[in-house]
């Protein structure tokens, strides 16, 4: 991904100056950030084997939302801890989805998309509410995308089969009427677009609406399949779909410097198919789904809400005690893993362990950034002071010449020498 935005090519900066401020703030951010993601020259921790002293520099991730390497482990890290955090029942994975002459209405409001989310959950609790007498748990997650990178917003949900009573006791209830969901989801989705649109954009935006209406007689796609095996594997398989990236790497097989090809699976007759873009239209595809600043993307519900969480786990720690079922864990601190404990869990070897010697990699230091300047944060000992001092002096000649090459390569012909310069290498 690095290589199609970064390259000798410099497709992004072109892109940048072709677009200019037609793209939002937060998407340069997020992509700068992603070139900058596992540079050295940012920052690093500094690891020294304590057998035979070879060294190590760990870089600093960026961990943004646009960065593949990141997202793929955040979405691991929040699968993981999702599924020690919930209530132990099954759940349901249940997708609301909207018809595709609406999509470009979201792109162009993305206000709408929180709205979205919440229109979404609050019919499944209502339905609760009404049929069962019981709040459940929804834990939301927005995909803007489809298979083919476009955009195409629709809202995954995770959802407790039963939910906590007025009384505080749980109880099961594992029916979800799709057909009157569909109907349900339509009448709701076309009427708060054009609540939140002005009077101007809805004449617009109306044929939109009213196709989106004729052309789905059953309503709006909702799909809630019924999972299968034990819960905590639902909840990992569910949570990382959840909080997947808009591409996978592996889906990515060709690059040519100008155009770019990936695979992806055609939902209307499930055959994996290819498509080859340009690499402008892929930049455009990708970047539209990076949401905007402090926008969140996963969204709870219900039982999982901020506001009721923590009372409803001490109703059902009560009510537990004295049924016997054990549907809440013992509660306990939750902590995300290192990044050497990812490694190790993927199954990988222990990163800390020297490829030379077998021993062990200590920690003796790091260097950070600050304003423009590499420091040093923490040195250990005064070895690793006065190693890192060398490191540093070291980088910041390296991206003085750099600097100095580059602005050489850059200034204008003005002097007879720089003329006869080059002369030198005119071949004509």
């Amino acid at each position: 991904m690095k290589r199609i935005f970064f390259d000798e090519h410099q497709h992004w900066e072109a892109f940048k100056k072709k677009y200019g401020d037609r793209i939002r703030p937060i998407v340069i951010k997020e992509v700068e950030k992603f070139r900058d993601c596992g540079d050295p020259k940012n920052g690093f921790k500094l690891y020294v084997c304590e057998g035979c002293h070879d060294v190590r520099h760990v870089p600093f991730r960026c961990k943004g939302r646009f960065c593949t390497t990141c997202s793929v482990g955040e979405s691991e890290e929040w699968s993981r801890i999702l599924t020690e955090d919930v209530l132990q029942v099954n759940h349901r994975h249940v997708i609301f989805t909207i018809d595709e002459n609406l999509r470009e209405i979201f792109l162009w409001h993305r206000e709408l998309l929180k709205p979205l989310m919440d229109e979404a959950a609050r019919i499944i609790t209502e339905f609760f509410q009404k049929k069962a007498k019981v709040t459940p748990g929804i834990i939301a997650g927005l995909h803007t995308f489809g298979s083919r990178v476009n955009f195409n917003p629709h809202v995954h949900m995770l959802v407790t089969m039963g939910g906590i009573t007025k009384k505080g006791e749980w109880k099961a209830y594992d029916f979800i009427p799709f057909a009157m969901l569909r109907k349900q989801w339509q009448t709701v989705v076309l009427k708060f677009i054009r609540k939140h649109l002005p009077n101007n954009e809805k004449k617009r935006i109306q044929p939109r609406l009213q196709k989106a209406f004729s052309n789905n007689g059953e309503g709006f796609y909702v799909y809630a399949p019924k999972q299968k095996g034990k819960v905590k594997e639902q909840l990992r398989y569910i949570g990382r779909y959840i909080r997947r990236p808009a591409i996978g790497i592996n889906r990515i097989e060709e690059y040519d410097g100008q155009h770019v090809t990936f695979k992806y699976i055609d939902k209307i007759d499930g055959k994996e198919k290819h498509e080859t873009v340009t690499v402008e239209e892929f930049i455009i595809r990708l970047i539209r789904h990076i949401p905007d600043e402090q926008f969140k993307t996963i969204r709870h519900y219900g039982m999982y809400s901020r506001r009721s969480k923590n009372l409803s786990r001490k109703l059902l720690a009560t009510w537990q005690q004295g049924t016997r079922r054990w549907i809440l864990k013992v509660k306990k601190t939750l902590r995300r893993q290192t990044w050497r404990e990812r490694i190790i869990s993927s199954g990988q070897k222990d990163p800390l362990v020297c490829p030379h010697c077998d021993n062990y990699y200590e920690y003796m230091g790091e260097v950070c950034l600050e304003n423009g300047k590499l420091e040093i944060k923490v040195a250990l000992t005064k070895e690793a002071r006065s190693y890192l001092e060398r490191v540093i002096d070291y980088r910041t000649g390296q991206q003085t010449t750099q600097k100095r090459e580059e602005e050489k390569r850059n200034r204008p012909l003005t002097s007879e020498e720089d003329i006869r310069q080059l002369s030198l290498f005119d071949v004509s």
